[in-house]
């Protein structure tokens, strides 16, 4: 067995995982990785019985920040792709979603599973991280 290193081009690596920057220049193991999943917290607060149908399974959704909530400074908001508020990222699970996305990582959710309780709609979601 031979113990040489073997070079590996990146562009080659780049069309093999399919991952390419915004000028077409390949990006080395882009890849999304699985972090948790969890319901979204607060739906039962809004009225999304208008935006439900638009919402299907797999969809992506949009995170984002709000460090000057008044009740949760890790607070993470989610939104639909037509820039809908859904919901939040639960309290007990977002502390290192918060501190990821503090520090530039991109974290975004999928929809697993939707529903109504009543008049609440539940998101079963999946959360990813989008890694270089």
């Amino acid at each position: 067995m031979s113990h040489e290193l073997t070079i590996i081009d990146p562009a080659l690596l780049a069309l093999i995982n399919n991952s390419f920057d915004t000028k077409g220049l390949p990006l080395p193991f882009v890849r999304e990785i699985f972090l948790l999943e969890c319901r979204v917290a607060g739906t039962s607060h809004l009225n999304l019985q208008g935006i439900e149908p638009g919402i299907r399974p797999e969809e992506l959704f949009v995170f984002r920040r709000e460090p000057d909530n008044p009740y949760d400074d890790l607070a993470i908001l989610i939104f639909d792709r037509e820039g809908h508020k859904l919901g939040y990222v639960p309290r007990d699970r977002n502390e290192v979603l918060a501190r990821l996305m503090d520090a530039g990582k991109l974290i975004f959710g999928r929809l697993e599973r939707k529903g109504w309780e009543r008049s609440w709609l539940t998101l079963d979601i999946r959360i990813f991280m989008r890694d270089m």
